[in-house]
Order: C-alpha cells, then structure tokens, then sequence
C-alpha cells in the first residue's frame, strides 16, 4: 500500500495549487494538445532568416471596412468621364452571385492631383500621406477572397476563411523569433473583437507563445490602450520578486512531473518569465509622455479628431523600435458597422481620413527620421475595396476584385506604383496580386520563402500562403 508522507503530500499539494492556477490558461488550448510536437519551440529566440533580409519587422496600418480606392490612390479619368452613366455588373455577394445587373457609375468626391517626383494622384482626402508618396510603393492591382467583412477581414490575416488558421503574425514569430526578450514580439493595438477578432491575432495550431498581445480594445478609450496590471502598487520590488521566483518554483516542479514535453505549460511558463521582465521594460515603452512635444504634434496628438490613432501610430514606433517583430494598428470597429464601410454615405470618408492622414504620416516621417524605414515594413490597407458604381445614392458597396494597398520601406521601390485596374477601377486587370501573393512577398521581405515556412499539423504541412501565393519580385528596389 502507499504511504504518503507529510513531505510527499506538500509536494503534491503544493504543485496542485500550481496547477489551479495554470488550468484556466491551458484550457482553452487543450483541444490542440494533440498538433505538439517536438518542433514546437517554448521560448522565442531570434532565428536567422533563411536568406538576406530586407526587413526586420512590420507595421500594418489595418484600415478596416475597406476604403474606397477610387475615392483615395487609383485615379480613374473615365470613371468621372462616365459618371451616373449604367454598366453591366456582376454581383459577388451570395444573393446576386453571378446574376448581373444594371448600375450607374458614381465619380469620386474628392479631386485628385499629382505629388511628388513620381507623379503619384492622390486624392483631397490624404494631404500629408500625399507627401510621402516618393517613399511609397502602391499596388493597385490587389484582389482577395470573400465579399463579407468577417470572411475577408480573417483571410487578410490568416490566409483562409475556414478553420483555426495562424495569423501572419504568429507565422513571423514561428520562422523568426523575436528580437527582445523584454517585450512581446507581436504585438495588436486596439484590436476589433468581431470579423475575426482574436482569430485575427492567434497562433491557430502553432506553439502558443506565437500568438500576439492585444493592448486596448476597438471601441474602448484609448486611455486603455495599456497592459493591465503591469505592476503591483501594493507590493515592494523585493515582495514581487519572491512571488514571482516561488510561483514559478511550482510551475517548474509541475512541469518536471510530467513524463513527456508539454508545450502548452512550457509556454505558459515562459509568459510567466515574459511578464515578468516586462515590468522593468514596457511601461517605458507605453508611456509616451517620453515623447518630445515636437513629436507628438507630428501624429496629431492632442487634436480631437487625430488624437486617438496618433497615439496607437506612435506608440507603434516606441514597440518597434523596441525590437517588436510585428506591430498592427487597428482603426477598426465604428458601431454598427466597420469604419470605412460606407454603403450609403461616402463622404464618411472624409472624416475617417481626416483622423488618420496626419498620424500615419507622422508614422512615416517620424521612422524615416531615426533610421528604421530602411528595416521596417510599413504596410497600410483593408480587407477589400469599394465599387465604382454607388450603392443607395451616395454609397460603395464592396469590392474583393481590385483595391489599392501601399508599402514603405523593407526594400520596397520608392515612388513606385505597380498594377492596374480597369479604366473604372473595378476589377484588377495588370500586375494583379491576391492577398497570398502579398502575404508570399511580406514574408519575403523578410528573409523567409513562403513554401517553406511549413508547420506540420493534423498528418499534413500547412503554410501562410496554402498552396498559392508567389512573391512580386517587382516592387523590390
């Protein structure tokens, strides 16, 4: 029979205790337990990227809803030639799928002019991105999967629309690590908790120290764009400190009684250690105070309308620069509906605009003045674009067949605008891209070749791009 011992019973009492406070986390990942397996690292050290780099890291600007690229970037002569006029459109939403249609043609509301040395047309709505357009790539020949929000929002960042998929995020942390062990190497400003929400910033099946931090929340003050609980006012350093080595005493004992590798507590153990660091590191990094009053004019800080995503965009640059991989600003979720998603007010885009030129455009000058665009991958775009043809009079509805996104830095050309769509902007017709083919040239970008950054999971190798994509060897200088 067993005897149990006073020593043998606090042991395993005081590793019970441990576990309690481990369950709630590993919970929610249990359902996965069967994809670990031994290529699943515990810690996030900094790999080698499989050849050069151009990039370091990223910074996407997420502009959700789908702003209107005939309203901003791809300037359409015959689409204002041939306003109010009707054209033949074939629908893509599931009640009008390849029905056509009857549609007049609506003319963008803002004129465009030219800027820069290339010449780029950009429209009333971004004055000061307009003065960057010497460091921008534009692809204007975009088209992605799904017509909804939610389908195509998670297609943007994960690559599919069905299933549990990693986020590109988390896919850099698997081929790349992380360049600072004081801080998150993902990181998710202001995230939206719909189209995808945390889905958007998983690490699906792959080890869960991939998965990306959110800080704040869309629809919440930016006040709360912070890291809770960050430090204990009520405990000394010293008090901290033996908390945390004897918590971490019982998680290690917990994991040592176990007889095979267990990725889930390894990595929850690793936060552990994380958080624990970053309690000397990040409220640094959050406060942005530090900031000179120079700076901060230069997002739009303390300006009603561009306060709130200046400071995501600054605070953008501070985790960067602190060596975060990848960092994603959200002007996300407007109730009730996504922010650039006009479908019966289109001159909504002027104030969707006026909130977020300035910032993203201080974004630009600001790493360019310290020495990091030349590193960093600046991309700014939505999940899809908008019709030429309006929708309730004054609306757009949406458009996954030609949209515009733009890049900067990493290697990309400088004043350079790549594809085409049609002469009314409809549907991308030269140098098309779909989204894998820019999720292909992201990870590119920096270093990885997209087919073979695999990860094996349920008896089969799944990557970023599936089995597509191709990277557009074009835009790089």
């Amino acid at each position: 029979m067993y005897a149990t011992t006073r020593r043998s019973w606090l042991q395993t009492s005081g590793c019970g205790f441990g576990s309690l406070a481990l369950g709630s986390m590993l919970a929610l990942d249990s359902v996965r337990a069967d994809s670990r397996t031994a290529q699943s690292p515990a810690s996030l050290v900094e790999q080698q990227p499989m050849f050069p780099a151009r990039a370091k890291r990223v910074i996407f600007i997420f502009m959700q809803g789908g702003p209107s690229q005939v309203d901003t970037f791809d300037y359409k002569p015959q689409l204002i030639a041939r306003d109010q006029k009707t054209i033949d459109f074939v629908g893509v939403r599931t009640a009008t799928f390849g029905k056509s249609s009857q549609r007049p043609l609506m003319k963008p509301l803002w004129k465009f002019q030219q800027h820069g040395q290339c010449g780029q047309y950009v429209s009333e709505l971004f004055p000061e991105i307009a003065k960057h357009v010497d460091d921008l790539c534009f692809l204007k020949g975009m088209h992605t999967e799904g017509v909804a929000h939610g389908p195509s929002t998670l297609f943007l960042h994960t690559g599919a629309t069905n299933l549990v998929r990693p986020s590109l995020g988390a896919w850099l942390m698997y081929g790349l690590g992380t360049e600072n062990q004081n801080m998150p190497g993902f990181v998710q400003l202001q995230p939206s908790d719909t189209k995808g929400g945390p889905r958007n910033y998983s690490n699906g099946f792959l080890p869960s120290v991939c998965q990306g931090t959110a800080i704040g929340r869309a629809n919440r003050s930016i006040n709360d764009m912070t890291i809770a609980h960050i430090q204990n006012p009520e405990l000394t350093p010293a008090e901290t400190r033996e908390r945390f080595v004897l918590t971490q005493q019982l998680n290690k004992a917990q994991l040592n009684r176990r007889h095979h590798p267990d990725d889930q507590l390894e990595a929850v153990i690793k936060s552990y250690e994380l958080a624990w660091r970053m309690q000397a590191k990040a409220p640094a990094v959050l406060d942005l105070n530090q900031e000179t009053a120079a700076t901060q004019q230069m997002y739009g800080i303390g300006h009603a309308k561009t306060d709130s995503f200046g400071k995501q965009c600054l605070l953008a640059r501070r985790l960067s620069e602190s060596g975060v991989r990848f960092v994603q600003i959200n002007y996300a979720d407007e109730s009730p509906t996504p922010r650039w998603d006009q479908h019966s007010n289109m001159p909504k885009h002027m104030d969707h605009a006026t909130a977020t030129d300035k910032p993203v455009a201080g974004l630009l000058a600001d790493l360019e003045q310290r020495g990091l665009l030349e590193d960093t991958l600046v991309w700014w775009g939505g999940e899809f674009g908008r019709t030429p043809f309006s929708q309730s009079n004054n609306g757009r509805d949406h458009n996954p067949r030609g949209f515009t996104v733009f890049l900067a830095g990493g290697g990309v050309k400088k004043g350079f605008s790549y594809g085409a769509t049609d002469e009314i902007g409809h549907e991308a017709v030269e140098g098309k891209v779909h989204m894998h083919d820019l999720h292909a040239s992201i990870l590119h970008a920096l270093g990885i070749d997209h087919e073979q950054l695999t990860y094996k999971h349920a008896g089969r190798d799944f990557r970023l791009t599936d089995v597509y994509g191709r990277v557009v060897n074009q835009i790089f200088a």
